[in-house]
C-alpha cells in the first residue's frame, strides 16, 4: 500500500499522509492552501461556484474536466491534476482568454459565482477539439450544457454565454498555454501512475483507493462497512449536510477495469465506475433517448464523476438510470471476493434503501442489450426545471410491434413506488394486443393496480399517477403519429426511427 496521496496543484506537487478521509477539495484549497477563488455557495454540487478542474489521463492526452470541489473528496485528487482559478493566469500576470472574455463581454457583477464560470468555461476551452482554435464555432446546445451547472443571480446568462464564444475569437490560431505544457503534464501524471492502493487517513479513519478490481475486492473483505464512493456526488451531501462521520471510505476512481465499457457482439459490458459524460455517447449511438436523460442529469460537474454503477447501488426511487435499463432488460453483475453473479436488474430493488447485496459485495458491471430489429425505446423525464433537476416521474418504455400488435413491451418508472419498478399489469394489457387506443386505455388503467405513488414536495400522488398514464399516451403518439410534434430541441424536432 501507498500511505500518501499524489496529485499536481497546478504546476506543483503534493504529497499527503495525513487526509481526513472525507475532507473536501473545497475545504483543502480554501483551509489549507488559502486558495480562496474558488467559493462555497450551495455545498451539495448545484450552484457551480466551487468549480474546479481535473486533469485526468486518458489514454496518451490528459483530459480536462470540470467538478464540483464542495463534494469531491482529497484522496480523489491521487494521481490527477488540480486546476483552480489562480492556476489561469499567465507567467507575466496576463490573463487567460476565458478571463479577458468575461471581462470583455461584461459577464460579471457581484463577481460570486464568476470563477466558477471561469473554470466551466476553461474545462470547455482546453476540451475544443481543435488546439488552435482555428475553428471558433460552438453550438447553442454546447455552451448550454456546459454551464448548466452554473448558477448567477445578478448578471444573467447572456454576457456569460457570449464570452464562451468570445474566449475562443481571442486565441484564434493561436494554442493555449497550457496546451504547450500538456506533454509536459502527461509525463509528469503518468509517473504518478502505480497499482498501489492508496491508504491514507486521520484520527483513526481511513481512505483507502485500490487501483485494481482484485484489490478492491480484497479491501472489501477485510471492510465490509466500507462506505463505497465512486463520483461521491451523493456521498458528498452526506458529509456536507448531514454532518456524517464515516469511518473506512473505499473510491473506485482509480479501478481501471470499473471504467470501460466493451462491446460482446449482442450487447454492451458497461463497469460501474463508466461516469456519464463516457457513458453518454455510446449509449446515445443505440439509444437516443438515454442521451436526452443523461443530458439533463446533475450538471456537467456532476456528470463528469456521477457514474451508473453509483446510481444503481445507491437504489433511490428517483434515480434516472436504472428506469432506462430496467426496460431495456439489463443485467446486473456483483461481485464478492473472486465470486460473481448476476441478476435481472430489477431484481436488485427490493424495498426503499434496501437492495440485494451482500456485506463485501459490489456492483462491478452493467450488461444492456443492443436494439433489436424493430425496438422503439423512448424516455421521458419530468422535473419541475429542464436542466439540472431531480425526476418527479422518469418513464422509459421498449416497445416491439408487429403486424399491428404489441409483440414486447418493457415498462418501467422511477419516482412511482420505493424503488425503480417495472409496470406488469399495464405490460400484460398491451402484449398480444393491438396498439390502439382501446388498448392504450386497458394499459393507462392498468397502471393504478401497478403503483401507489406519495406526495411529496416534487409532486403530490394524483399528479405522478395522472403523469404515469400520460407519458404512455405520448409513446403511443410517438410511434403511431409523425405529424404530431411531442418534443422540441431549439427549432428542430428531436427526430427517431
Amino acid at each position: 500500500m501507498r500511505e500518501r496521496v499524489r496529485f499536481l496543484l497546478g504546476q506543483e506537487l503534493r504529497e499527503l499522509d495525513q487526509v481526513d478521509p472525507t475532507m473536501t477539495v473545497l475545504d483543502w484549497l480554501r483551509l489549507v492552501e488559502r486558495r480562496t477563488g474558488t467559493k462555497e455557495g450551495c455545498n451539495e454540487g448545484d450552484c457551480g461556484a466551487c468549480t474546479v478542474v481535473i486533469g485526468k489521463l486518458s489514454g496518451d492526452r490528459v483530459r480536462y474536466q470540470a467538478v464540483n470541489a464542495c463534494i469531491r473528496f482529497v484522496g480523489q485528487l491521487d494521481g490527477c491534476q488540480l486546476l483552480t482559478v489562480e492556476d489561469l493566469k499567465g507567467p507575466n500576470g496576463e490573463p487567460h482568454p476565458v478571463q479577458r472574455a468575461m471581462v470583455e463581454c461584461h459577464a460579471s457583477q457581484c463577481g460570486f459565482c464568476t470563477p466558477g464560470f471561469v473554470m466551466s468555461l476553461f474545462a470547455l476551452y482546453e476540451n475544443d477539439p481543435k488546439a488552435d482554435h482555428s475553428d471558433t464555432a460552438l453550438s447553442p446546445q454546447r455552451v448550454d450544457d456546459a454551464l448548466a451547472g452554473n448558477l448567477c443571480r445578478c448578471t444573467g446568462y447572456a454576457p456569460i454565454v457570449a464570452a464562451a464564444h468570445r474566449m475562443l475569437q481571442l486565441s484564434r490560431g493561436k494554442p493555449g498555454r497550457l496546451a504547450a505544457e500538456r506533454p509536459d503534464k502527461l509525463a509528469r501524471l503518468q509517473a504518478l501512475q502505480d497499482d498501489a492502493t492508496v491508504a491514507v487517513g486521520r484520527g483513526g479513519r481511513r481512505f483507502y483507493a485500490p487501483a485494481t478490481v482484485d484489490a478492491l475486492a480484497e479491501l472489501l473483505l477485510e471492510h465490509p462497512d466500507a462506505r463505497i464512493v465512486a463520483g461521491a456526488t451523493d456521498v458528498g451531501l452526506w458529509v456536507t449536510k448531514d454532518l456524517r462521520v464515516l469511518e473506512t471510505v473505499i473510491d473506485l476512481g482509480r479501478v481501471r477495469e470499473l471504467q470501460k465499457i466493451e462491446d460482446s457482439g449482442q450487447a454492451l459490458e458497461i463497469g460501474a465506475g463508466v461516469t456519464y459524460t463516457d457513458a453518454l455517447p455510446v449509449l446515445a449511438a443505440l439509444y437516443p433517448d438515454i442521451g436526452e436523460v443523461f443530458r439533463r442529469l446533475g450538471g456537467e460537474q456532476v456528470r463528469n464523476v456521477g457514474t451508473i454503477g453509483g446510481n444503481i447501488a445507491n437504489g433511490s426511487p428517483i434515480g434516472d438510470s436504472p428506469p432506462l435499463l430496467i426496460a431495456l432488460g439489463a443485467r446486473l453483475v456483483l461481485r464478492r471476493g473472486e465470486a460473481r453473479r448476476e441478476m435481472p436488474l430489477e431484481d436488485f430493488f427490493i424495498d426503499y434503501g434496501k437492495q440485494d447485496r451482500k456485506p463485501s459485495e459490489f456492483v462491478e458491471g452493467i450488461i444492456l442489450p443492443k436494439p433489436e430489429a424493430g425496438l422503439r425505446f423512448r424516455a421521458y423525464k419530468i422535473s419541475k426545471r429542464f436542466d439540472q433537476d431531480i425526476s418527479a416521474v422518469l418513464g422509459a418504455f421498449a416497445l416491439k410491434v408487429e403486424d399491428g400488435k404489441v409483440a414486447a413491451i418493457r415498462i418501467a418508472y422511477g419516482g412511482m413506488a420505493a424503488t425503480p419498478k417495472r409496470a406488469p399489469n399495464a405490460e400484460a394489457a398491451l402484449i398480444d394486443r393491438p396498439w390502439n387506443e382501446t388498448t392504450l386505455d386497458a394499459a393507462v388503467a392498468a397502471l393504478a393496480r401497478d403503483f401507489t405513488p406519495i406526495s411529496d414536495w416534487r409532486a403530490s400522488a394524483g399528479y405522478r399517477a395522472k403523469l404515469a398514464g400520460n407519458l404512455l399516451r405520448r409513446l403511443f403518439i410517438e410511434t403511431t403519429d409523425d405529424a404530431t410534434e411531442t418534443r422540441l430541441v431549439g427549432d428542430r424536432r428531436l427526430a427517431h426511427a
